[in-house]
């Protein structure tokens, strides 16, 4: 039942792009991340508009960035620290990222984002609890675009309410990401 949500999910979001794709107004691109934390995985959809400017250009790199819009579902697998009880839970977010790459926009990168998520409930797997719904969530990432305009990268991302709220044990995920650039 959880893949065939995330399925759904990935084709309604390029079934929309293409009806933007060809006036390049909403999306630049679109990505799939697949990620692993303490007994929890995570999928998210992403789509994402760049920034389209270059600071600090020389020697044929700059640091630019773009918007990100994502959906995950997150599966819990000792919710409440039960071992074998198992939990669900979406994740909406928005975070703007910075990235240092090369002037073509191909080849080898360098990024890192902090947003804003809302959880569709708290969340409470293994020992880590998150006493609210809305978290920080940042992350640093290094990866490549190809010249076909595809491209992957792996991130550390870090969930937390940023201490305003006990208990708040933050989550951190090891993250996997695939992304098409229109």
């Amino acid at each position: 039942m959880f893949a065939k949500k995330v399925l759904a999910s990935v084709a309604t979001l390029l079934a929309m792009q293409g009806a933007y794709a060809a006036n390049d107004q909403l999306v630049d691109s679109v990505s799939v991340d697949y990620g692993s934390a303490a007994k929890v995985q995570m999928v998210r959809l992403s789509a994402a508009k760049d920034w389209d400017v270059r600071w600090f250009q020389s020697n044929g790199t700059h640091l630019s960035g773009y918007w990100e819009l994502s959906a995950g579902a997150w599966k819990e697998s000792q919710y409440k620290n039960i071992s074998g009880n198992t939990a669900h839970l979406w994740d909406v977010g928005f975070t703007p990222v910075f990235r240092f790459q090369n002037d073509n926009k191909k080849g080898l990168y360098y990024e890192g984002g902090i947003g804003v998520h809302r959880l569709s409930k708290l969340y409470d797997n293994d020992t880590y609890r998150l006493s609210t719904h809305f978290q920080f969530g940042d992350h640093v990432g290094i990866g490549y675009v190809f010249d076909n305009n595809w491209e992957v990268a792996g991130k550390i991302q870090h969930f937390s309410n940023g201490g305003y709220k006990k208990p708040n044990t933050g989550v951190n995920f090891l993250e996997v990401k695939a992304a098409y650039h229109f």
